[in-house]
């Protein structure tokens, strides 16, 4: 996906191309088949606990 350049205002929150870029992955992620990586908490490696 095409990353969004940064506003003209670079200490606000939400218009800094980070923030952008999640909104747009999560729209893509719940309607696509075909997943975008977001952030490592949300899309990471998932863990499998091992059975002692």
């Amino acid at each position: 996906m095409g990353k969004p350049k940064k506003r003209t205002s670079p200490r606000k929150t939400g218009t800094r191309r980070s923030h952008q870029f999640l909104d747009l992955a999560r729209s893509v992620n719940a309607k696509s088949p075909i997943k975008v990586r977001t952030t490592v908490g949300e899309s990471g490696r998932k863990v499998v606990k091992k059975a002692n």
